[in-house]
């Protein structure tokens, strides 16, 4: 029988490009030395930058040009010199160990814990640092890590592994693009991260602090005092049920229109439901609560204190409070609630389940202004939502381009 030819090209490559990839060993291509003499106990808010091994894990990232992190330079330091790859020297799991990162800047010291490699002129730091990261190379890799409940990685197997390259025009065009995806995924990350931010900071703004019944900002031409409700005053407040047991398939049905709510949704459609994976038979409609206009929802397991509004027909979880027959704008109770949320919390211990229901939801105090007011402040941070989720959509499909390129352009 013969053996099986092993792939010598990746699945995805640029124009113009089809010779086969070279096969040899890390050690063909590379130095190997290890970082030395710091820890986390060494870092000091000022002095030379750092790269730890902790930051593999905690912060991992395939291209290294500075740190947050900080010491004193000691006289037997290892400091890169900006071709540096280092791979963790202990880890939880071989799949977790196999993963490199390239320290592209000068001056930077390299903690203990990390084994070193130094490729040579025919082979770009960057593309040396995903190829160990992906595929086969990383299946290599994880292959010669040893040990149980802490796994290590030493440069003498390291050596051993084998590695797959083109020429190096071809390495920089591979290296270059995915730079670049990468970096637009940072500036979306942090798109998202300023934007939550301000939004936060609107909220506060936006709603009266706690006693009192006037927020900090408000529109022009409103100026009456909110008034003080609570919010079982505000709405009937009932809780969802469910058909039991609830893995029985009899009561879910792919044909009907009626889809069924869940505690994972809320998560997935950050608390707006347009859809539904899973719906709901007659014979479970019958065993829950369905509701078929939007609705406002609340929350009261897992995701505790999670506001949402659905915009289907849905049967409803019995982890889910139900607000019927609303004397508010919805979207302004939404945009509260999730004001809230964290506040839910003095209900629980520290460590604990915090334990909400429909009682503690009915008394909770509310200050609320007129219902053209609510509309106001409710469209204007509709409208932020809109933009966050709008970065959040792009970001999410840069992480998928760049997890696509990662599996065909690498062997």
């Amino acid at each position: 029988m013969m053996a099986k030819e092993e792939k010598k090209a990746p699945k995805l490559r640029f124009n113009g490009y089809t010779n086969d990839w070279e096969q040899v060993k890390l050690e063909k291509i590379a130095t190997f030395s290890k970082g030395k003499g710091y820890s986390k106990l060494d870092l000091k808010r000022k002095g030379y930058p750092i790269f730890l091994y902790g930051q593999m894990y905690t912060n991992y990232r395939y291209k290294i040009v500075e740190t947050s992190t900080y010491a004193i330079l000691k006289e037997d330091a290892v400091v890169s010199n900006g071709n540096e790859i280092v791979i963790p020297s202990s880890g939880e799991t071989s799949v977790d160990i196999a993963r490199a990162s390239w320290i592209a800047q000068k001056g930077i010291i390299i903690g203990s814990d990390l084994n070193i490699i130094r490729p040579t002129s025919s082979v770009h730091p960057l593309f040396l640092a995903l190829s160990l990261s992906n595929n086969q190379v990383k299946y290599n890799l994880a292959k010669v890590a040893q040990g149980n409940s802490i796994v290590h990685l030493y440069n003498n197997n390291l050596k051993k592994v084998n590695i797959y390259f083109p020429n190096i025009v071809e390495q920089n065009k591979i290296g270059n693009i995915l730079n670049s995806i990468s970096n637009c995924i940072n500036l979306h990350e942090r798109k998202c991260e300023e934007l939550a931010l301000i939004k936060k900071a609107l909220l506060q703004k936006l709603f009266p602090k706690k006693d009192e019944i006037k927020p900090e900002v408000r529109y022009k031409n409103f100026s009456d005092a909110w008034e003080q409700r609570k919010l079982g005053d505000l709405a009937e407040i009932v809780r969802g049920a469910s058909p039991r047991p609830i893995s029985d398939p009899k009561w879910f049905d792919d044909n009907s229109d009626i889809g069924w709510l869940r505690i994972s949704d809320v998560t997935n459609q950050n608390g707006r439901i347009y859809y539904l994976e899973q719906h709901i038979s007659k014979l479970g409609q019958e065993k829950t609560r369905v509701i078929t206009e939007p609705h406002l929802l609340l929350s009261i397991a897992a995701t505790v204190g999670k506001p949402l509004i659905n915009y289907i027909k849905t049967g409803v979880h019995d982890g889910f409070l139900i607000f019927l027959n609303p004397k508010f704008d919805l979207e302004y109770m939404y945009q509260w609630l999730e004001m809230f949320r964290p506040k839910w919390n003095k209900y629980g211990q520290p460590g604990s389940q915090v334990n909400l229901n429909s009682n503690l939801v009915r008394k909770q105090k509310i200050a609320l202004p007129s219902r053209e007011e609510q509309q106001r402040i409710s469209s204007f941070l509709k409208q932020l939502d809109s933009l966050i989720a709008l970065h959040q959509r792009k970001l999410e499909k840069l992480k998928q381009l760049k997890k696509f390129l990662l599996q065909n352009m690498f062997i």
